[in-house]
């Protein structure tokens, strides 16, 4: 359709033309005509993906300094680096689609700062030995890595391309995180109780990292829309289940144990049945109220204090060459 005869589609039109257009797969871009809740949904999801991505270093770059080998610590320093191109990379596309709205890069930050902005569960807990840096890269990442895969197929093209790299580092941060459970697991005695007392610390909030399971809800949920709009593929439960299914066998084949007594594969359903996470726990956790939420907020906030002079350089710069045009 031409650009002529599609600006003369009512509102309703336009909407009813894009709906076939992802349905059919085609992959919507930052300039085409978007419906407003689209954008609304890709602007709940990006910047919290990329947000995350940055909150999600730290807790690995609290063991930088105290990583057991030089080995170690450069890859762990390698893995904290990519995290927060990672956010970068997220936080560029969220910037294109914020401008229309007039609103900027910066913005993010601040709502980050002033709570508007939430962060994922698993980034506002505390990693107190290295048995915790080896499960985050391994089981944290494993689950990131199940839910990044699932929307690769996104309707909308730039999170679809960044995704793709994302996910092509996260697999190398698995196998980073899978060597130091190995070294452990096949280590000292009391490597192993360090290993395992990690496993037990980080199970609740692996189980709540996919987020609650809205399937009794109908079509009014972030999770249904973002089906619906072709951000997603698959429902939260599912992405547990997925997870279950993969790292179960896996804890358990190297000695370990999960924290769950009810945990079993029901064959019937064809499902993991599980002890349920502390869902109001969660949404005290997200709401910044979780044991290093304020820790690692005032880390990020004295890190932007810190270099707002580097980011007024460069707007002074670019109003220079606009003005030099």
């Amino acid at each position: 359709m031409s650009l002529f005869a599609f600006d003369s589609l009512t509102e309703e039109e336009k909407y009813d033309r894009f709906l076939e257009r992802i349905n059919a797969g085609e992959k919507i871009e930052a300039d085409d005509w978007m419906p407003d809740d689209y954008r609304k949904q890709l602007l709940k999801l990006i910047p919290m993906h990329g947000i995350s991505e940055i909150m999600g270093a730290l807790p690995e770059k609290e063991w930088v300094p105290k990583a057991p080998s030089l080995r170690r610590k450069l890859a762990i320093m390698s893995k904290v680096q990519d995290e927060m191109g990672h956010g970068q990379l997220l936080l560029r596309v969220a910037e294109d689609l914020m401008r229309p709205l007039g609103k900027r890069r910066e913005d993010i930050m601040e709502d980050l700062l002033t709570g508007r902005l939430k962060f994922h569960n698993v980034f506002h807990m505390e990693a107190p030995t290295w048995g915790d840096a080896g499960v985050i890269a391994w089981l944290v990442d494993g689950a990131a890595i199940i839910s990044q895969t699932m929307m690769l197929t996104t309707s909308y093209a730039p999170y679809g391309r960044a995704l793709k790299r994302i996910c092509a580092e996260e697999v190398f941060h698995a196998q980073h995180g899978e060597a130091i459970v190995m070294a452990l697991a096949e280590g000292t005695d009391e490597q192993r109780q360090m290993l395992q007392d990690a496993v037990n610390r980080w199970w609740e909030s692996l189980l709540m990292f996919f987020g609650p399971d809205t399937s009794k809800r109908t079509g009014n949920s972030n999770q249904d829309k973002n089906i619906m709009y072709k951000l997603r593929t698959k429902s939260n439960e599912e992405l547990r289940q997925d997870f279950l299914t993969k790292y179960i066998p896996r804890i358990h084949s190297i000695g370990l144990t999960v924290p769950d007594e009810t945990l079993h594969y029901d064959e019937e359903e064809e499902m993991w049945v599980y002890q349920q996470p502390d869902w109001d726990k969660f949404k005290q956790i997200v709401s910044n109220n979780g044991p290093r939420s304020q820790a690692r907020l005032r880390l990020r906030e004295i890190s932007h204090e810190n270099n707002e002079w580097v980011r007024e350089a460069l707007g002074k710069k670019q109003t220079m060459q606009t003005a030099s045009v």
